[in-house]
């Protein structure tokens, strides 16, 4: 009798833990099988071929507004952006031809934004009467090349901005639009004005923008850029030429050791702009390599970037699928461009005050 009285509770210890209950929490690296086998804010991935079977790598980011605080101008902060966040792998067909285009993201916009994207890459075309997105084919969208209604996109950010009203989302257009307040139309159908941001309250000659406190007290946490300058004085959407500098998209954004601006933008170093974007992605997305790009890779272009911009570390990073990595990925990166411009470390963990994350600059 006193033998099977002590086997018990070990027997239900070996139990609880067979069950996985008396576990430690995952780190990004651990092997897993499912994504239960991972801790809050990571998923089970098989990077191959880097990694031999699946590991726990990170899926969301971390927010510098709740860790730190939002206290510092729009300007000193870094937000992870999604190249063509529309473009997603299986939406389904909106007009009834089967798609037969790229795709750049693996999650829905709302699921981008409730992991930590906070800015979106869109492309607007005028498309059956209305405002879509879609990939150009010689300039034009067509039936096998659109994705769906901006007005659906749009609802689902006016959605996000409703729910996390501390949040700021900003939106990147390559506009094809040019119907007469064609965008503007659907920015309000879809609710997001009541967020806009005005281009009266952007700086000029490279000035900081306004606080991120101020941003959410006024209710003003939608920033939006396009590409197509009239629209600044016809529309009140800012020119996103006047107020960023973006490096070469595509392959030549990933060339190793060098970061020059695309053809449309200043120079990186023209300081009179006060915002930095950063590309890196291929010219033609590819889903199995993303895991491999999103590396050590990723953190040297940021570090060259930073020199090329004139000692100024990047506030957005785009990239296509964007929980694609062999660890911590584009979030990582995003870190540690949060942590050198908010304290000079190289992650924004180290900035809060007994984290234990050590600072290395």
């Amino acid at each position: 009798m006193g033998r099977a009285f002590t086997a018990a509770p070990l027997l239900l210890l070996l139990g609880l833990l067979a069950l996985g209950l008396g576990a430690a929490t995952a780190n990004v690296g651990d092997s897993c099988s499912t994504g239960a086998d991972c801790g809050a804010g990571q998923w089970c991935f098989d990077c191959e071929p880097k990694l031999s079977g699946s590991h726990c790598v990170r899926s969301a980011a971390t927010n510098p507004f709740q860790l730190i605080n939002n206290s510092l101008p729009f300007n000193k902060y870094a937000y992870l952006t999604t190249h063509n966040s529309y473009a997603i792998v299986g939406e389904p067909s909106h007009t009834g031809i089967p798609r037969i285009t790229f795709d750049n993201q693996e999650d829905t916009v709302t699921d981008q934004l409730n992991n930590g994207v906070r800015a979106l890459m869109l492309d607007t075309y005028d498309f059956k009467g209305d405002v879509w997105l879609c990939h150009s084919n010689g300039g034009t969208c067509n039936d096998f090349t659109a994705f769906e209604p901006a007005l659906d996109t749009f609802q689902e950010i006016e959605a996000f901005l409703s729910a996390n009203p501390s949040e700021i989302v900003t939106i990147i257009l390559e506009d094809y639009v040019h119907a007469p307040n064609g965008l503007t139309n659907v920015f309000n159908a879809s609710g997001l004005l009541k967020y806009w941001f005005p281009v009266s309250k952007m700086p000029q000659n490279g000035q900081d923008w306004p606080l991120v406190s101020d941003m959410v007290a006024s209710n003003q946490r939608l920033v939006v850029f396009t590409s197509i300058s009239s629209k600044q004085s016809s529309e009140g959407i800012a020119y996103q030429w006047n107020f960023m500098v973006e490096n070469n998209y595509g392959d030549d954004g990933m060339d190793a050791g060098k970061c020059s601006n695309r053809a449309e933008s200043a120079p990186l170093n023209d300081k009179t702009k006060s915002l930095v974007l950063m590309n890196y992605f291929p010219s033609v997305p590819v889903k199995f390599t993303a895991c491999l790009q999103h590396s050590q890779s990723l953190v040297d272009m940021v570090n060259t970037c930073y020199g090329a911009a004139g000692n100024r570390w990047a506030n957005f990073i785009a990239v296509d699928y964007y929980k694609r990595s062999d660890g911590g990925g584009a979030f990582q990166a995003t870190d540690l461009l949060n942590g050198e411009l908010l304290c000079g470390c190289q992650d924004v963990r180290a900035c809060l005050q007994g984290s234990g994350v050590v600072c290395s600059a």
